[in-house]
Parts: C-alpha cells; sequence; structure tokens
C-alpha cells in the first residue's frame, strides 16, 4: 500500500500521488471546505460589512431553512443576531481604545500581592511567622460570581480551604 494524503480541510485521505493530489486541491469540495475554515477566522466587522451588503434570504426567512446553506449568496441573517455583531465590534473597539479600563484594578491587585510577599519574606527571615496575613489571604480569596454559577465546578477551580491545605506524606510507595 503506498502513501496517503490526509486533507485537514476537507478531513478526507486518499492515495497520494500528483493526479490525486492536484485533482483534489483544484477541486470545488476543496475549495469550499478550505473557504468555510478560513471563515471561522474572520474579523466581525469583514463579516457583518459583507452581511449587510447582502439581501435577504427568503427561504431562509419562511422556513429557517435553506438548501444552499452557507454558500447562499443571500444573507442568513437576522436582525437580532445583526445587533449582537454590532454590539460585539463596539465592545472590541471600546477594549482597544481604553485597555487601561479593568487593567487599573489588576494593577492594583498586583501591587497588593507584592506588599503582602515582601512582608512574608521579611518575616520569614526575621524567624516569626505571620499566623494573621494567612489567615487574612484566607478571607480575601473572593470567587468571582459566574464561576458560582456553574453546577460542577472541577476542584482545581474552588478556592482553598479556610485552614489551608492539609499536607500528608506518604512514605509508602506502592
Amino acid at each position: 500500500m503506498g502513501k496517503r494524503y490526509y486533507c485537514d480541510y476537507c478531513d478526507r485521505s486518499f492515495q497520494d500521488n500528483l493526479h490525486n493530489r492536484k485533482k483534489h486541491l483544484n477541486g470545488v469540495q476543496h475549495h469550499r471546505s478550505k473557504k468555510a475554515w478560513f471563515d471561522n477566522f474572520r474579523d466581525a466587522a469583514a463579516v457583518l460589512n459583507e452581511e449587510r451588503t447582502k439581501e435577504p434570504c427568503r427561504k431562509f426567512l419562511q422556513t429557517g431553512q435553506c438548501v444552499f446553506g452557507t454558500s447562499c449568496r443571500f444573507s442568513h441573517m437576522s436582525e437580532r443576531h445583526m445587533k449582537m455583531l454590532e454590539q460585539k465590534i463596539d465592545d472590541e473597539k471600546r477594549q482597544k481604545e481604553d485597555p487601561d479600563q479593568d487593567g487599573s484594578s489588576a494593577e492594583r491587585r498586583i501591587d497588593e500581592w507584592l506588599s503582602r510577599r515582601e512582608k512574608k519574606l521579611a518575616a520569614l527571615t526575621s524567624g516569626r511567622v505571620l499566623k494573621m496575613e494567612e489567615e487574612e489571604c484566607a478571607e480575601n480569596i473572593e470567587i468571582p460570581p459566574y464561576l458560582m454559577s456553574i453546577p460542577d465546578l472541577p476542584p482545581s477551580l474552588h478556592p482553598p480551604p479556610t485552614g489551608g491545605w492539609r499536607v500528608t506524606l506518604h512514605n509508602e510507595w506502592g
């Protein structure tokens, strides 16, 4: 059995020789699959501009289906989807214009963390243990509200217990 060529775009494999590969790469199915793949990574503004230039697909509006699918020359986007896309573009623009909007709170958290770290290092070098500082760190842990809405949160995303993690030494292996 000879070599096989696998096309990632089409999710197909075939015998690898010059004739078969050339026939596949110049085929309509390959071009459609490649276009669909790269359309996944298009900018939201480009998608919106393209959809605005198209007329709405009557068949899609009436039945919710179109036999041409993604290759239809008419738009399958509803007004609601267009507004959501516009909102997404506006959010991206605001984020680009004012990146420090959320950055100031992050800088403050970093500064707080660095100051606590310096205190801990100073306490360790002097030989005393900051028990109160450890308790304060455990109390300041905040769980983002969007994580609380997830029913089966993985254990790695749960906050540490108030007393800290219990360390058990296992001397025996096997």
